[in-house]
C-alpha cells in the first residue's frame, strides 16, 4: 500500500465519494518526518509519513501514537489522531490550525495575554499529564535525567557549537566541572510531572483564540522548570527580560494554586534547568544547520548565545564560571 491509498480509503470511509481534496506539503522545521495538509470544502485533516526504516523511527512512532492518546483523554489540546499505521509510520489526524504562536508573538505589539493563556495550558499538561503516564511509551529516555542533562544536552553543546559550529577547542577539565555541577543542581528538582522537551513557540498553534500543541513525542516524566524555560528563552520570539519576568510571575501564581508551597523550590532550580535548556538549543541549532543543511536555524543562534550569556551571569554560581567566562569571550 503507497501512502496516497491509505489517505484515500480514510477519505472514502469519511467523506463518501468526495476526493476533491488538495495536498500541501508542510515545512517539517527540524524533522525527518513528512507532513501534509488536505483540504476541500468539507474540511482538513493533517497527514504525517514517518517511514520506520531504522528503529529508532519505529520507536518515535510508537511515542507519537501512545502519548498523543494519553494526553488527548486529559484534555491536553493536542491533534486527535484519526488513524495510522505504525508497519508504515503514517498518520491521519486533525488539524489544529496553521498560525504559529512564533508568527503571532512577532506581530503583536502585546502577546503577553496570549503568553498568559499558553501558561495556563502548560501548567495543567503538566500536572494532568503526568497522572497516569507510562515511561514504556517513551522512545528517548524514560526520564529527564543526568544522563539527558550530560549525554544530550552538554555533550551535545560541546561537540556540535563549541566545536562543530565556533571551532574551539577548550579546556574540557573545566568545562566538564561546570556541566557536572550544572547537571547535579538540575536534577535535584522534582520530576514527576510530564515534560513536553521541546514546549516553544513553533510547536504551539493558536486558532482563533484556541490554542494547540505540536511534536508530543519527546515527552517524558521531569521537573516543571524545562518547559516554562523553553517558552521564555525561545530564540524564536525573543521574549524581554521584562516581559519574561512578568510571565514567570504569572506561573508561580497560578503554580502556588495548584501546588500550595512549591513555588520556592521551583524558583531554586529553575536558572540551572534554564541553562540546560538553553544548551540543548545551541546544540540543536548547530547540528541541524551544519551537519543537516537547515541554515535556517543558525540565524537563531546569536540570541540564544546571548540568552545563555544571560542566565549564567545573573545566576552567579561560581562553580559555572568556566563556562560563564567561555560564553563571555565568545559573546
Amino acid at each position: 500500500m503507497k501512502l496516497r491509498e491509505f489517505v484515500r480509503a480514510y477519505i472514502d470511509d469519511t467523506y463518501g465519494d468526495n476526493k476533491a481534496f488538495n495536498w500541501q506539503r508542510l515545512p517539517g522545521d527540524g524533522s525527518k518526518r513528512s507532513f501534509y495538509r488536505l483540504t476541500s470544502n468539507q474540511g482538513s485533516f493533517i497527514v504525517m509519513a514517518n517511514p520506520p526504516v531504522e528503529r529508532n523511527a519505529q520507536k518515535e512512532n510508537i511515542s507519537y501514537l501512545m502519548i498523543g492518546k494519553h494526553l488527548f483523554s486529559k484534555g491536553v489540546p493536542v491533534a486527535r489522531i484519526y488513524r495510522c499505521d505504525l508497519d508504515h509510520g503514517w498518520f491521519i489526524m486533525e488539524d489544529l490550525g496553521q498560525k504559529k504562536l512564533q508568527e503571532i508573538a512577532l506581530s503583536s505589539r502585546n502577546s503577553l495575554d496570549m503568553y498568559k493563556k499558553v501558561i495556563e495550558l502548560l501548567i495543567r499538561s503538566q500536572l494532568e499529564g503526568g497522572e497516569g503516564f507510562d515511561p514504556e511509551w517513551c522512545y528517548q529516555t524514560e526520564r529527564y535525567d543526568r544522563f539527558v542533562m550530560e549525554r544530550l544536552e552538554s555533550d551535545y553543546f560541546l561537540v556540535y557549537f563549541l566545536k562543530g559550529f565556533l571551532g574551539l577547542k577548550p579546556d574540557l577539565s573545566e568545562l566538564q566541572c561546570s556541566f557536572a555541577h550544572l547537571a547535579s543542581q538540575a536534577s535535584l528538582a522534582e520530576s514527576n510531572f510530564f515534560l513536553h522537551r521541546d514546549f516553544q513557540s513553533r510547536n504551539i498553534i493558536i486558532n482563533r483564540g484556541r490554542i494547540g500543541v505540536l511534536d508530543w513525542q519527546g515527552g517524558r516524566l521531569g521537573p516543571l522548570q524545562y518547559d516554562l524555560a523553553s517558552l521564555l528563552i525561545d530564540p524564536y520570539v525573543g521574549l524581554k527580560e521584562g516581559e519574561q519576568e512578568v510571565l514567570y510571575e504569572y506561573y508561580l501564581r497560578l503554580l502556588e494554586e495548584r501546588l500550595p508551597g512549591t513555588s520556592g523550590s521551583f524558583t531554586r532550580y529553575y536558572p540551572y534547568l534554564a541553562i540546560q535548556r538553553n544548551l540543548q538549543i545551541l546544540g540543536a541549532f548547530s547540528y541541524l544547520g551544519t551537519i543537516r543543511g537547515k541554515n535556517g536555524f543558525l540565524a537563531y543562534i546569536p540570541p540564544a548565545l546571548q540568552s545563555l550569556e544571560g542566565l549564567l551571569r545573573r545566576l552567579g554560581d561560581p562553580q559555572l564560571y568556566p563556562l560563564g567566562n567561555l560564553i563571555g569571550k565568545i559573546v
